[in-house]
């Protein structure tokens, strides 16, 4: 009897320290932090396009679109309850996530850039999709691929996403490897892009180039010129300078840290 006494106390005490019976229904901001130091912590240059507090500096794309982002200080996974879904509470924060439902207006920078080095940090919910468009027009595509054994396709996590022409899908670049981690854990995108270049009559002489994208550390894409817009870009021209646009409208989706500095050669290590 005094035996299964203590066993009953060890059972006890396992199941409190078991991570799952803490969170019962969501993992916190804290996991699947990325590891290292970001760049923004280690080089010169870079400026937050999050103030650290709400969400000055962004504006709906769309004007007439309601907008359901907010600034929240953690981010829910709720892996049990729904694994498609993020949640978190309204606070002041630099953590920003797009509405309860993950289907809200796509949200675009105040400030426009050119040739820029972008770093940037999110989580997804499973099954969830969104993408980061550069000059709002050429997207890298933020996916959750977790798991995926299968060819890495435009449409994967760390892609270069394909123009959209006579209803189907032209050009894009697949990642050169799957990087993408578990749903629920934070995610880094490092983008080295250049904008396309024009002639003094404006003709475009030069297509926008990803020079090179990480994702998570990692070297998914190298050198891709990018021949037009991409799917579900923003109606704008293609210029030397335009926003950059996260898209809100395809899943929950979360960002932080988010830093831009102007493109520099890149020095490998």
């Amino acid at each position: 009897m005094r035996y299964g006494v203590v066993w009953i106390v060890l059972l006890a005490l396992a199941l409190v320290a078991t991570p799952d019976a803490q969170q019962a229904n969501y993992s916190p901001v804290q996991d699947g932090e990325p590891h290292g130091d970001p760049p923004y912590l280690l080089e010169e240059g870079w400026q937050p396009l999050l103030n650290g507090k709400d969400l000055a500096g962004w504006k709906p794309c769309d004007a007439a679109a309601p907008s359901e982002w907010f600034t929240t200080r953690s981010v829910r996974y709720e892996k049990y309850l729904g694994p498609t879904q993020l949640s978190g509470r309204p606070a002041a924060s630099g953590v920003i996530l797009n509405g309860k439902t993950g289907r809200t207006a796509n949200l675009c920078t105040e400030q426009t850039f050119g040739d820029v080095e972008l770093y940037l940090e999110f989580m997804l919910a499973k099954g969830s999709n969104s993408g980061v468009y550069l000059q709002g027009l050429y997207e890298v595509q933020i996916f959750d691929s977790f798991g995926t054994t299968d060819a890495m396709k435009t449409s994967d996590g760390g892609a270069v996403y394909h123009q959209w022409i006579d209803e189907r899908g032209v050009g894009g670049a697949a990642p050169l490897v799957n990087a993408s981690r578990r749903p629920g854990e934070w995610q880094s995108y490092q983008i080295w892009y250049r904008a396309p270049r024009f002639d003094a009559s404006g003709k475009k002489t030069e297509p926008a180039r990803m020079v090179r994208v990480l994702f998570n550390g990692q070297l998914v894409q190298k050198d891709v010129d990018v021949a037009g817009p991409t799917r579900a870009h923003l109606e704008i021209a293609e210029g030397a300078a335009n926003p950059i646009m996260l898209q809100g409208d395809h899943g929950p989706v979360a960002f932080r840290n988010i830093y831009v500095r102007p493109l520099r050669p890149i020095v490998t290590r």
